[in-house]
């Protein structure tokens, strides 16, 4: 099938993006766009636009963006062709025509899904006959309620070599075998392939069951059988639950990752409803990046024992090199011997939500790990272990995450061996660091420099700070004649990330349309480019504690020189984050004394640049409480 980008933005065109999105979300008019409480993440003030003229929806808080086609996958989790078919049904468009091979596979798809649609059924009416008895003994025994089984599609396979077979013969055996219901072996007749257990429907993301988990009654081998690969079912792509879990994710903000199935029917059945399992796999790549695309820091909950251990560190290696800024994972632990159905079982949910409040970041995982493998009694255990932090620094891809990792598993080699200022805590557990003071040269006092607020401790390092840029953008729209003398350097940041890059754009604009511009010029310029609204939430009172932020401010020209100090800090962070990180990172190859003074230069001036955007908010509050 050829997609070709006209019939995709005919198809954007005809989908009414408010009314789609008004389907899961509940939407406010805001001049000409909507807003609301972002979908992708938690917060109890909106800050999630949609602008029907222009296609497309963002969020001001978490930088969600995208158009339809773009909600279809992340908020509703469906593959792209899929969430084009479904805006094409709905928009009354023909999808393009598939060639007869793509048209065949297809066909075959329906056909197998309309196979494992009714084996769900079939198996589902077995659990609840004569038949059935046991396994719903069994299910009663584990506290499994019959509302919960229901909803999950559980069933029972008799044991049998062809009652399944009989019962879906109208699909003949080659479809039943290529589904994975059925095993040939050797040109023998073909027998069913699940027998005498518990079944456990799989489904894709839209619900639609693709393949069957299988759990012995009883004692026997092997404890669990899964579906073979099929066309419907790559196992290293697909996680239990997720069709469920999705939803439950968005309400929560988290999503956890467990090991087995009824770990995650026993935690929906206790009200985590955002759990998910691979399925007799380690995670893989695939999985984890489904994982991000519901939350940024999933949650991994393996088995207390030391397999489920094991695994939970293998995630954690497969994770390093997909590292993003924001992009982590945080890791449960459970008492030892102990699964999650184990822990809600005997101790409850509010015990579990305990574990979950205390999950341990990546970072501390990792150095558990490796300082534990070994003893560092001797010079080369200990370059031992710093040659394995290094190395498992060096395997993330992302410059900035990289460079912050070998800086933090330098800074904990140093104390946990007694070179550095103070003991190690975990990330965790940190407190802030404050300057020390110091004597001049003729020996008086000079006090340390106030600590930064909260705020600016906040501060992303690399690329253009958001919190900073929209106090930067509320400034410019109440003070419009300091746009033009920033045209320059204003210039430079049109090519900032989403939103922010266009509201730049559009104030530049402003001022190359009129030099001669007061507030309300600028705010009936920016209507007319769509932002009124936006706008209009630059200016709210409630906006960051700088003086070019008040609606009303004593003295101008003080106002105009602090905007000009934090527009002169914002262009300069980007440059000397991106400096320091490549020296940085410089260091695990380059340890003479140039590389380290280089380095630390850098990091002074990233912590001079603090240091005054401190300063201007300090001042700030002081005046406040005149």
């Amino acid at each position: 099938m050829s997609l070709t980008p006209a019939f995709l933005d005919e198809l954007r065109a005809r989908t009414h993006l408010s009314g789609l999105i008004a389907k899961t979300v509940k939407l406010q008019k805001a001049g000409r766009e909507y807003r609301a409480c972002c979908p992708f993440h938690n917060e109890k003030t909106p800050s999630f636009y949609v602008n029907d003229d222009k296609g497309f929806y963002h969020c001001f808080g978490c930088s969600a963006h995208g158009d339809a086609i773009r909600w279809m996958t992340d908020q509703r989790g469906l593959p792209f062709i899929d969430a084009v078919k479904e805006l094409a049904q709905a928009a009354g468009m023909e999808m393009p025509e598939q060639d007869r091979r793509s048209a065949e596979r297809a066909q075959q798809a329906k056909g197998l899904h309309e196979a494992m649609d009714e084996a769900a059924r079939w198996f589902a009416e077995r659990l609840q006959g004569i038949e059935g008895a046991e396994a719903r003994a069994a299910l009663k025994k584990r506290g499994v309620s019959e509302e919960v089984a229901r909803a999950f599609g559980m069933g029972f396979a008799p044991d049998s070599r062809g009652k399944l077979k009989d019962a879906l013969k109208a699909f003949g055996d080659p479809m039943l075998v290529e589904a994975g219901l059925l095993i040939a072996v050797d040109n023998k007749e073909p027998y069913d392939r699940f027998r005498g257990r518990l079944m456990i429907p799989i489904r894709d993301v839209r619900g639609r069951t693709i393949a069957f988990g299988g759990r012995i009654i009883g004692e026997g081998e092997p404890k669990y059988l899964n579906s073979p690969e099929t066309p419907l079912f790559d196992k290293g792509r697909t996680l239990y639950n997720l069709d469920r879990a999705q939803a439950a994710a968005r309400k929560s903000g988290r999503i956890i990752a467990v090991e087995g199935y009824m770990d995650v029917i026993a935690l929906a059945q206790a009200g985590f409803g955002e759990a998910v399992a691979p399925l007799g796999t380690a995670l893989t790549e695939h999985q984890l990046e489904r994982l991000w695309r519901m939350v940024e820091t999933p949650l991994l909950c393996f088995d207390g024992d030391n397999a489920g251990q094991k695994a939970a560190l293998r995630a954690a290696h497969r994770a390093m090199p997909m590292l993003q800024p924001g992009r982590s994972l945080a890791f449960v632990t459970l008492p030892e011997g102990m699964d999650p159905d184990d822990l809600v079982r005997t101790q409850g949910p509010a015990a579990f939500e305990a574990l979950l409040a205390k999950a341990q970041p990546l970072v501390d995982r990792l150095w558990q790990s490796e300082i534990a493998a070994e003893p560092l009694d001797t010079p080369e255990q200990r370059a031992g272990l710093k040659r394995r932090l290094g190395e498992l620094a060096n395997t993330i891809a992302e410059p900035n995450v990289r460079a912050e990792y070998l800086a933090e598993f330098r800074e904990r080699t140093d104390a946990h061996f007694g070179r550095g200022p103070r003991s190690f805590q975990p990330s965790a557990q940190r407190g802030p660091s404050f300057a020390r003071g110091k004597r001049d040269k003729r020996g008086n006092w000079i006090p340390p420099e106030a600590p930064p607020s909260a705020t600016v401790r906040g501060v992303q390092a690399g690329g253009l700070d958001p919190i900073l840029a929209r106090a930067v953008l509320s400034g410019l729209i109440r003070h419009p004649a300091e746009i033009a003398r920033h045209m320059e350097v204003l210039g430079s940041l049109r090519n900032a990330s989403g939103a922010l890059g266009k509201l730049f754009e559009a104030v530049i604009d402003v001022a190359l349309e009129d030099r001669q511009l007061d507030q309300g010029k600028v705010l009936t310029i920016l209507a007319k480019s769509g932002f009124d609204s936006v706008a209009s939430d630059l200016l709210r009172a409630d906006t960051l504690p700088f003086s070019f932020t008040r609606p009303k401010t004593v003295d101008e020209a003080k106002a105009r020189e602090d905007l000009n100090e934090a527009i002169a800090v914002m262009v300069a962070q980007p440059a000397v984050d991106a400096a320091l990180a490549e020296a940085t990172a410089a260091l695990i190859e380059d340890t003479t004394d140039e590389a380290f003074a280089r380095q630390q230069a850098l990091s002074r001036q990233r912590q001079e640049l603090e240091a005054r955007l401190a300063n201007l908010m300090l001042a700030d509050d002081e005046n406040l409480d005149e």
